[in-house]
């Protein structure tokens, strides 16, 4: 049977929901450049892999699936991605290239005795528009205007990050808005 994770760095880790994972995260996946660079539908500031982020130790999960296609369509349905936009669940099996943005991969794999990984790859996004990449003030800027449900939903978002996601943006927030770890 083959070992296949999920890596994780965001709401994965506290909200896996019907993700089909053993339900403990190790806090050792490999190196990811990761930030907060995604605006959400719901005006949320998320984590997302992006080649200008600083690299922060990811988390992984061992998956209850065998099969590679299985465990991207899970993890599709898990973050509501259409399946237009299959591209931004990414995938590595034995044998294949190390990703672009997780060179270390296959080695991190294999001392783990995978067989395959799956992640999300949503691509950073603001105001609407995909692939921009807000500045930190930004972000700040965002997060402080809302109100409400959105304002705490995003707070929570922040919050419940893993500590070990220590970013730069994350940084800012903390000393401006105050969203230290929960």
């Amino acid at each position: 049977m083959k070992r296949i994770a999920c890596l994780g760095w965001g709401s994965l880790i506290w909200d896996p929901r019907e993700l089909p994972i053993q339900r403990q995260w190790f806090a050792d996946g490999p190196f990811l450049p990761v930030e907060f660079l995604r605006q959400s539908d719901d005006d949320r500031i998320t984590l997302v892999l992006h080649q200008s982020a600083m690299t922060v130790r990811s988390l992984w999960a061992v998956m209850d699936l065998s099969d590679i296609g299985e465990a991207k369509d899970a993890l599709r349905r898990r973050e509501r991605i259409g399946k237009i936009h299959t591209d931004w669940i990414g995938a590595w099996c034995q044998g294949d290239k190390a990703p672009v943005l997780i060179d270390q991969l296959p080695a991190w794999a294999e001392g783990n005795a995978l067989d395959g990984v799956v992640w999300t790859a949503l691509p950073s996004k603001f105001q609407g528009k995909e692939g921009v990449v807000a500045s930190p003030e930004e972000v700040i800027s965002h997060l402080g205007s809302l109100l409400g449900a959105k304002r705490d939903h995003a707070e929570c978002y922040i919050r419940n990050a893993p500590r070990q996601i220590d970013t730069p943006y994350r940084r800012r927030i903390e000393v401006v808005l105050g969203w230290n770890p929960a």
